[in-house]
């Protein structure tokens, strides 16, 4: 038998794929709601590169209350980088929406399209992930961390007590991670 060739389609999953098969024991409701929810990740997608660009251009918005616009006017307002990988190790890395470090302060911001509230501890760890890659003391420099969602900011200014915890955590359950890795490998 020959195939038909659907070569345009490699790599990509369908939302009604067999590798996501939970979808066959749903009802009509619930597969418009778990399709609601894909088609909004797509659209955050599609956000973050759209304010990723504007940061990068320096291309302010339309002064405003919306999340969106806030996000983006206060990142080029504070010279930040978009995007910036924060990495420890291959088992523990993230990629910071918006980061700056300057005049000893640290500033991490993010970006939230959903409605799910979001919670400051992945902020905390982006700010963990930095003073590992950069050696740098949390008690030797102030941290401002913002989320913006739902048309708000939410500010949070974590001390040393905040995260070194997070360092240490990290250092430990990496050490965990590699030794398992090395007992498989």
């Amino acid at each position: 038998m020959i195939f038909n060739n659907h070569s345009n389609l490699e790599g990509q999953h369908a939302f009604l794929g067999a590798s996501k098969y939970h979808w066959i024991n749903y009802d009509e409701t619930k597969v418009a709601d778990a399709y609601s929810k894909f088609l909004a990740t797509q659209r955050g997608t599609v956000l973050h590169d759209f304010a990723c660009q504007c940061i990068t251009l320096g291309q302010k918005l339309p002064k405003s209350q919306k999340t969106l616009n806030m996000y983006v006017n206060d990142a080029i307002s504070f010279r930040m980088v978009p995007e910036q990988i924060l990495f420890y190790s291959e088992n523990c890395f993230g990629t910071a929406d918006t980061i700056v470090f300057r005049n000893g302060t640290l500033r991490i911001h993010d970006l939230k399209t959903g409605v799910v509230p979001a919670h400051m501890e992945q902020l905390e760890i982006y700010a963990a992930l930095f003073c590992l890659e950069y050696k740098v003391k949390p008690s030797e420099i102030e941290m401002e961390l913002r989320l913006y969602q739902n048309n708000e900011i939410l500010y949070h200014t974590p001390t040393a007590e905040d995260i070194v915890p997070i360092m240490d955590k990290i250092i430990t359950f990496d050490k965990v991670i590699r030794k398992i890795r090395e007992q498989e490998g």
